[in-house]
């Protein structure tokens, strides 16, 4: 049963309007179980999408079994690009519930082929099978990882990046906090896609956008009470990284923020650019118009325009950052 897309009528791109016609139906994606909403998504990015070639290396990462799993690792290089390359480490969104190497096949493609760099995607313990902070240790035992084996990997971890999308983005803002307190690893850049950065639920953007726009805001309440369910942990910058302070916030890298015009997280997602140029930091925000949440990694939006001019703007900041 289909209760009502895009309420408000925008204008949204034909693909983005028909997708979010496609999620108003019941069952809605967060009353269902984990595994469900898994094996949605899978079939969502299953269909084939033109997408760049690349050369891939998988690697399992084992350096701290006393404190988590080990983290498998896909390494994917542009084809025919040879030598060392700069390496960005890319933590998938999907709600912390979903996503794998294969959802975000598509564009980590274009991202390594467009800033011509090596992509390091971690496939980390999805919640709630584990819980906060096992995803983000995960993630840093990667940033360590690559910074201690990546030379032997062709891989240049003095021109290392971080970036994710949706909770990913949650999780690379707070590795870059993670990276100024305990040191070991340093991030050139940091790029933001349509970020998680509070768990307030209480932006203009979350009471404009709680339904009708594909992912809802009890969908995001489930996504955080499978992730962080302690309402306190959430409290801390390393699960909310709008929760950490200018001081702290000021020895952060500079970073591209991307957010959707249709989505919750638009506000959150800018007021957290906003929070690291008042900390001195160069921060950009763009807001695409006419497009949801997760317009650049579903399949289904990748004809719009916004999610052609997003890839390409994101590419060009990883590049023109890792290449400096």
């Amino acid at each position: 049963m289909n209760t009502g897309a895009n309420p408000h009528g925008l204008a949204l791109e034909p693909e983005a309007q028909a997708f979010t016609e496609a999620s108003e139906v019941i069952p809605y994606l967060y009353t269902v179980p984990p595994e469900a909403k898994r094996k949605m998504l899978d079939e969502l990015q299953a269909r084939p999408t033109p997408r760049p070639d690349a050369d891939d290396q998988w690697y399992l990462v084992d350096d701290r079994p006393d404190a988590h799993p080990a983290v498998p690792v896909r390494i994917v290089r542009p084809r025919n690009i040879t030598g060392t390359l700069p390496v960005l480490l890319f933590i998938h969104g999907a709600g912390w519930v979903m996503g794998n190497a294969a959802t975000h096949d598509r564009l980590v493609r274009e991202l390594a082929h467009g800033a011509r760099v090596a992509v390091a995607f971690p496939e980390y313990t999805l919640s709630p099978e584990a819980r906060y902070p096992t995803a983000l240790e995960q993630c840093w035992t990667v940033a360590t990882w690559l910074t201690k084996e990546g030379p032997g990997l062709d891989l240049d971890p003095t021109r290392m990046g971080v970036a994710g999308d949706q909770m990913g983005g949650t999780i690379a803002a707070a590795l870059t906090l993670l990276a100024s307190r305990r040191g070991g690893v340093e991030f050139l850049h940091q790029t933001l896609l349509y970020p998680a950065t509070a768990a307030g639920f209480d932006t203009e953007s979350y009471q404009v956008f709680a339904t009708g726009y594909a992912l809802r805001a009890e969908g995001y309440r489930d996504f955080w009470n499978q992730y962080c369910p302690d309402e306190a942990a959430r409290l801390e910058p390393t699960a909310a990284p709008l929760q950490a302070g200018l001081d702290e916030l000021a020895a952060l890298p500079p970073a591209l923020v991307i957010t959707a015009e249709a989505d919750c997280l638009r506000d959150e997602g800018e007021a957290y650019a906003s929070a690291l140029r008042r900390a001195g930091v160069p921060a950009l925000a763009t807001r695409y118009s006419g497009v949801t949440n997760a317009f650049m990694m579903l399949d289904v939006m990748r004809g719009t325009l916004a999610a052609d001019a997003a890839i390409t703007q994101a590419a060009h900041a990883i590049g023109a950052n890792l290449h400096s």
